[in-house]
Formats: structure tokens, sequence, C-alpha cells
């Protein structure tokens, strides 16, 4: 116990030795020079505020670039964010907003500024028009449309004197060129990206905005999912027109049901008119092979029922949208001739009753073996008058108005020219043609854009004249240069 009592004795000293120490430290700390402290106050002064981070100006965004970027795959990152139509068009405002770009490949770190970044996806409506408005019309493929040429086409179209311009968002090989959803299509290419985007800019350009649907006609569709091909009767397998599979069948309520869904997607994106073309059962091939559904649902009908019922839901569905529904039809069809009307389907007559505008394709050329003529396309005045006569006849108590599909090439004449557009154009509205539509498959129309300031000038001659209602215009940096 005492050993104990003595070691805890000594432990208890050694610590006031320790504290005692350590408070002389303390003292003697003091009681030297202030220079410690003040390295030490120093020390913990709190640095000078970080510099903000830089902010976008409104309608812009900035972008720090890494290895490997070019002027165009930047553009190409923010094209859908973007109120530019195209990526080169993007790539040519970057470099106007960018004074430190030069060539095609960015420096690591550069800060770029992008120019038109929109708040918010564009939401285009429909511009209503009455059904007798005059459309001046060019025809754009899917894949011009979308491009920086056709953008131009567009604009050339407008300064020359046209107000509308008819695209492909179907084309006849079954290509769609918008981003659709359905069940049948899938995954797809889409030259025209933002259909919105596409409609406000051709109504910023005063432009009537017609979306085509190639109809029955669809390669890729009967390729894809071939119960929806006419079939062949001697094999049960999908029919062939000349070796060739590119037909659904028309009766089949899958492929109807497509087609509208598709002409839904237009109109909900700003398109004024959904045109349908192809609006037919196939006219070539070995006609009696063709086994058609309809056949044993409604083993009564013809193709004609066929298609006047499907006209029927079709313009049904659409009208209360506020879009017109035209109809390509062939020029031939006016001549209603059995054997015609038997393969194709198209009974003018029945056919206006479920459309606003009829579109008949009377290209001079493509009359070969008629009326005695060997060259009719040199013979646009007959060919077309004729046309024109027998349509306003048979669809004259349709409320139908009769608007043409005019030739704008070259094919088997020699005539072609700026005068023979003019011919055409006086023929149709002399006639009766309420506007016409220019077709050229390559959308070179070299020749119209010289015929329409002479028709122009001659005031009421050629035509009245229509211009589309007027939208708000696009903020600058919308519009293409």
């Amino acid at each position: 116990m005492r050993r104990q009592g003595m070691n805890l004795f000594l432990v208890l000293g050694a610590g006031a030795i320790g504290l005692g120490a350590l408070h002389l430290r303390t003292v003697k700390a003091a009681a030297e020079p202030q220079s410690a402290q003040l390295i030490a106050a120093k020390a913990t002064i709190p640095s000078a505020p970080a510099a903000s981070p830089k902010l976008p100006a409104p309608g812009t965004a900035l972008y720090e670039t890494h290895r490997g970027d070019t002027v165009i795959s930047v553009a190409r990152r923010y094209l859908s964010q973007s109120s530019y139509l195209t990526s080169s068009e993007l790539a040519q405002a970057l470099r106007a907003a960018n004074s430190d770009i030069h060539g095609t490949f960015l420096k690591a770190g550069q800060e770029l500024t992008i120019p038109g970044i929109l708040d918010a996806p564009i939401v285009e409506k429909s511009v209503a028009v009455p059904k007798d408005f005059e459309v001046r019309a060019i025809y754009l493929t899917g894949l011009m449309a979308g491009s920086d040429h056709g953008i131009k086409i567009v604009q050339r179209w407008h300064d020359a004197g046209g107000n509308a311009v008819v695209f492909d968002i179907k084309d006849s090989d079954g290509t769609v060129n918008i981003p659709f959803e359905h069940p049948l299509i899938g995954a797809h290419k889409t030259y025209i990206r933002d259909l919105p985007k596409y409609t406000h800019f051709l109504h910023s350009q005063g432009m009537h905005a017609i979306a085509r649907i190639a109809m029955f006609r669809d390669e890729r569709l009967v390729v894809s999912h071939s119960e929806l091909a006419v079939k062949s009767k001697k094999t049960g397998q999908p029919w062939r027109e000349n070796g060739k599979l590119v037909w659904t069948d028309p009766s089949r309520v899958e492929v109807q049901e497509y087609d509208i869904a598709l002409a839904h997607a237009a109109a909900e994106a700003g398109a004024d008119e959904i045109q349908f073309d192809y609006v037919r059962f196939p006219a070539e091939g070995d006609q009696k092979d063709a086994s058609f559904v309809f056949q044993k649902s409604h083993p009564e009908w013809q193709r004609s029922d066929v298609i006047a019922d499907f006209l029927r839901r079709a313009y049904t569905s659409l009208h209360p949208k506020g879009v017109l529904l035209s109809l390509d039809v062939f020029g031939v069809m006016a001549w209603q001739r059995p054997v015609d009307l038997a393969h194709t389907g198209q009974d003018i007559v029945r056919m206006a009753k479920y459309c606003d505008v009829l579109s008949p394709m009377i290209y001079p050329s493509h009359f070969f073996g008629m009326d005695g003529i060997d060259r009719p396309g040199d013979a646009p005045e007959h060919f077309i008058g004729e046309s024109m006569d027998r349509f306003e006849l048979i669809t004259k108590s349709s409320g139908a108005v009769i608007r043409p599909w005019l030739q704008a090439f070259a094919w088997r004449t020699k005539a072609y020219s700026p005068k023979y557009i003019e011919i055409q154009v006086l023929t149709a509205k002399n006639k009766g043609g309420v506007g016409f539509l220019f077709w050229n498959a390559n959308n070179d129309y070299s020749k119209p854009y010289a015929a329409m300031p002479e028709m122009k000038a001659a005031k009421g001659q050629y035509f009245r004249g229509d211009e589309v209602p007027p939208v708000l215009k696009a903020e600058a940096s919308f519009l293409p240069k």
C-alpha cells in the first residue's frame, strides 16, 4: 500500500512539473516579438472571391471545345437546340459569332458562343386558307427540302412569285422523311429533322406548306412487313409489279391507318395541306394474279369502293384539323376509261366528294398514244385543255377545286422552255384551274424561274396573285441568309 501511494505521488508530481513547464513556455512565447503572430494571422486571411462563370447572352449557349472538334461537329451537336434548319447554316453562324475561329478544326479549350439557341422547341400551327386559294407551287423531295440547296430554292421561288411548296414526307419507295413514331416503321433516317421548324420557315417565307404522302406504293413497308403486301393468287407470296415488290394492299386497314397517322403527324407539325399521291391500286403487272383482302371481306366491292371508303375515313379524320386534303390522280383518269378505272380504282366522281382539291397530273408528254398525236409532249395546249375540260365536267357538282400538276421537265419534248411553262399555266387557268403545281423530279426549276416574272407582270392574265395570310416573322437569326 505504501509503495503504491509513493508511485501515485511521483506520478502526480511529474504531471505538475509538466504543466508548469507548459505554462512557462506559453508566457515566454507571449513575451517574444509579435512577428510570429503576424505571420500566423496573414496565413488565415481569406483569398479574393473567384470570378463568376461567364453566362451566355440570351439566345446563345457557351461551349468549351475539345480535341478533335470541328466547326461542323459543334454545329451538329447544337442543331436540334437552335433555330437553324441545317448544320452547315449553323456552322456559318458560328463563324460569324466567333472571330477566333480559323479553319475547320478547333483548338481544345476555346470558348465558343453558339447563336440561335431556342428557349423551347418550335411549335407551329397550320395557316388556314380556303380550298380555292390560288396555289403556285414547286415540288421538293424530302432530301432536297432538308438541305441548304433546298432552302435556297424556296427563297428563289418566293422571289420569283411563288407562294407554296410541296415537299415529301413519305416518298414512293416508302421512305419517311420526318420523325414519326409508329409500330410499323421503327428507327429511320430523317431528312427533315424538325418538321415544325421547317413549316415555320416556310410560313416565314410566305409559303403555303403542302406535305406530300406517297400512299400505297411503299417498298419499305412491304419488305419489313410482308403480310401487308398484295398477295399472288398462284403462290400466296407477296405479288410483284413487273418484278418489283413495292405495293402494299390498299384495302388493308393497317396500311390505311398507318398513312392516316402520318398525315395527322404532319398536320400537327404545322403543314397547311396534306397531299395524297399513289392513292390507288397498282396499274401494271399481272393484274389477274393480284389478290387483295377486300375480295374476301367485301366480295361485292370493286377497287374503286376501297379507295372511296378509305378517303371518306381519311377526310373525316383530317378535316377537323383545319388542313386541306388534296389528291394526286392520273391525268388519263379524266377519260374514265373502264380499264383504267378497274385497275387503279380512281373513280374521280367519287373521290372528289372526299377532298378539297384534285390535282390531276396532266403532263403533256405522258399522254402517249392518245388522240392520234404522235408527240403529245409538243402539244401542251391540246392535252391540258382537253384534260381540264373533262375534269371540270365530271367534278362540277362536288365542290372540289381543280389544281393541276404541270410539266417542268423536258422529257419527250423539244419545246420545253419558259414559253412552254407559260402556255401550260395560261391554258389551265382559262379552263377553270385554280393555281398550279410544277413537277421536276430533280428539283430543277430554271424554266419556271424564268417564266414567272413575265406572268406576274401580266397582272391577272396567268394567275390572280393570292398570298398566304401574314404570320409572325421569325427572329433574324432564324431566317437563312
